[in-house]
């Protein structure tokens, strides 16, 4: 069978989440393999050009990978690249004006969250594109774990009966960068620069929790600075303007109550950096990013109360492992595969600008609901009745 070429613009990828995850396991990952297998069974291989500021770093970086193109003036890239697929890992706030760019050049988008700093700017980006005729693609690379494919499989499967509540743990403790070096970058500490864990996670959980459990309708949350001063790459100290942690609770569509802890001042003692528990009248789960154990009605425990002996029942014990029943590929790498079958081939791609505005439009909410100390419902999921209509109109983002 034919193999064709497919040129992927990645803007970004000297991060640590672009370089590792985009570049390296996704799309070099896919062209060591031969490419993307389409439903005919022949091929698309892709063929990475980086684009970034430091030109050593993206010399280096194309000679290590034998990439054959590099640039530093991304108007050049796209004026010669119609048609193909541009990818965005910048910081959140260069983001918009460049995807603005890419569109306007014809290219296919395929962007990591948020996919502009404000919910306006996400659905006019959405609206850009759609009307453009091109396609687009948030990285909403959760659904795409081992953990949260058998949650999937258990929703679907009836397993819980019907849904009462989901709590969700994730976060972990980033140094200050005193003593220890941070394990984030320090522009995740700085408001004007993008960074806040509400920004960064609550994109997220709007997708996990509209994908396996339905819409969210009311929000109520909490953000919080718990550590005000932090020291940056070069050890020099900084205010930290952003909040490093959040506590959510959100009413979804069905009448099921998510409650979801976002921290990155938080020590673990779980087994996962993520860990949902989902409870149903017919039986819970616990899933991470890689396990889910079950218990089901009819193995549940009777526990009684009583603080005054120590506990008989080893109750982790009385969960069961939900096996692989498949071999699972990189989360990203099965994304990105999914994509680039979307641009080829029209394959169904459910997680496009859309998803992504109403992934922002959500984290807005939740700061709201904070700084006002109150619940805030979601506005009715109603598609515009003009082009023009966006978030500010007070409807989701929707097509």
């Amino acid at each position: 069978m034919s193999t064709a070429v497919l040129r992927v613009l990645m803007n970004g990828v000297t991060g640590r989440m672009g370089y590792r995850q985009h570049l390296v396991r996704s799309v070099l990952a896919i062209r060591d393999q031969g490419g993307v297998q389409l439903a005919d069974g022949s091929r698309v291989r892709l063929e990475p050009v980086l684009i970034g500021r430091d030109a050593r770093k993206l010399r280096a970086m194309a000679e290590r990978h034998g990439i054959e193109r590099w640039t530093t003036d991304p108007s050049e890239a796209l004026a010669a690249s119609r048609g193909a697929i541009y990818f965005d890992g910048q910081v959140t706030p260069a983001r918009e004006a460049s995807i603005r760019a890419a569109i306007a050049a014809g290219m296919h988008i395929y962007t990591e969250k948020p996919s502009a700093d404000t919910a306006a700017g996400a659905m006019a980006l959405a609206r850009l594109a759609r009307d453009a005729g091109v396609k687009s693609g948030v990285v909403h690379d959760k659904l795409f774990l081992p953990g949260l494919i058998k949650l999937k499989r258990l929703v679907d499967g009836g397993f819980f009966g019907r849904v009462l509540s989901l709590r969700g743990e994730f976060g972990y403790w980033v140094f200050e960068g005193d003593w220890q070096s941070a394990q984030r970058p320090s522009w995740n500490y700085r408001a004007a620069e993008g960074g806040g864990i509400v920004s960064d996670m609550f994109c997220h959980w709007c997708y996990v929790l509209e994908h396996l459990f339905g819409p969210v309708r009311a929000v109520m949350a909490k953000a919080v600075t718990h550590i005000p001063h932090r020291w940056d790459e070069q050890g020099r100290p900084y205010d930290a303007t952003a909040h490093d942690a959040a506590y959510a609770i959100f009413e979804l569509g069905g009448g099921a109550i998510a409650q979801i802890n976002s921290s990155w001042c938080v020590r673990v003692h779980r087994d996962e950096l993520l860990e949902l528990q989902v409870d149903g009248t017919e039986g819970s789960a616990v899933a991470g990013l890689r396990s889910c154990r079950v218990q089901h009605r009819a193995t549940t425990p009777r526990p009684v109360w009583n603080p005054d002996v120590p506990a008989a029942e080893k109750f982790r014990e009385g969960w069961q492992e939900v096996p692989d029943n498949a071999e699972f590929d990189n989360a990203f790498k099965a994304q990105w595969e999914l994509f680039v079958r979307h641009v080829v081939e029209d394959a169904p791609y459910a997680f496009d600008l859309f998803a992504g505005a109403r992934g922002v439009a959500l984290a807005e909410l939740a700061l709201r609901a904070s700084a006002e100390g109150r619940r805030i419902e979601v506005p009715n999921e109603s598609p515009p009745t003009r082009p023009s209509l966006g978030w500010d109109s007070g409807r989701w983002p929707s097509r």
